[in-house]
Order: C-alpha cells, then structure tokens, then sequence
C-alpha cells in the first residue's frame, strides 16, 4: 500500500466524518424526544463503531488504489463509488439531524446501504481480504436502515 494513497484515503474519509459531525446533535432536544427502540446501541457506540469503520473504509480503499492489477478506468470507477458512497454517509447525518426528516434519512440510509455493499464488492474483487474487512462497514449500514427506519415509524 502506497502512503501517499493512504493519506488520500483518510483525509477523504475524515472530512466524511468532520462533515456528517457538524450535523450531528445527539443532545438536540428534537432528537432526545424522538421515540427510539429499546435496541437502539447506547450514544457511546456509535463514534467508537465509525472510528473503526472509517480507518477500515480509508485502509480497504488505499489497498485497491495502491494494487497495480486494476486499470486506470476500474481506479476512477472505484474512486466514484468510493466518492458517492462518503457522500451518502456524511448526508445521512444531515438529513437526520439537521433536516429533521427521518423518512427520507431512512430511504437516503437504503443506498448508502447498496452503496456501502457495492463498494465491499469492489473491493473484494481486487483485495479478497480488504473487501472481507470492508464486510463489517455494509453490515453497519444495513442496521442503521433498520433503524433509522423504525425510528421513523415511531414518530
């Protein structure tokens, strides 16, 4: 894995979760009076799951743009999915939080769900262990549907 990659790779990914932060406001009284299942993970999980899945996001993602198998046009289709997935995710957060609209966040949560999905498979198809780690990340956002969805539902 090339360093220069990596440093892409996170600063990417950090300015995905300094941009989904600035929009996050847990202790917002509209969302501390949001009816949320008793399965919902406690506040305290969720900045220590993103940090784990962003370092994976950004070390997954330099593997296949360091590996010299792909093409040149399988590296820029792989940083537009890359790319739209990071957008999708920081979007989340605004959605939810700032926009207050938890159906749409919901829906909006649906393709980042895909999107995460899709870029597990890419990802695999270049660096079978990277895209096995990646795993965990498309799962995360899988929940989060299913929960931002029932979220919804109640309120």
């Amino acid at each position: 894995m090339r360093p220069r990659t990596l440093a892409a790779t996170a600063a990417a990914v950090v300015a995905t979760a300094v941009a989904g932060s600035l929009a996050t406001d847990p202790d917002d009284r509209w969302y501390r009076d949001l009816d949320k299942p008793s399965w919902q993970p406690p506040p305290v999980a969720f900045p220590v799951v993103w940090t784990a899945l962003y370092a994976d996001i950004a070390a997954a993602s330099a593997a296949v743009l360091s590996d010299e198998a792909p093409t040149p046009a399988d590296h820029r289709a792989y940083r537009v999915a890359l790319g739209t997935n990071l957008a999708l995710n920081a979007g989340w957060s605004w959605l939810f939080f700032r926009s207050r609209r938890p159906w749409l966040a919901a829906a909006e949560c649906l393709v980042l769900t895909a999107s995460s999905a899709d870029l597990v498979r890419r990802t695999a198809r270049v660096r079978p262990r990277a895209g096995a780690a990646l795993a965990p990340y498309a799962a995360w956002c899988a929940f989060a549907t299913v929960l931002s969805t029932a979220i919804a539902r109640r309120n």
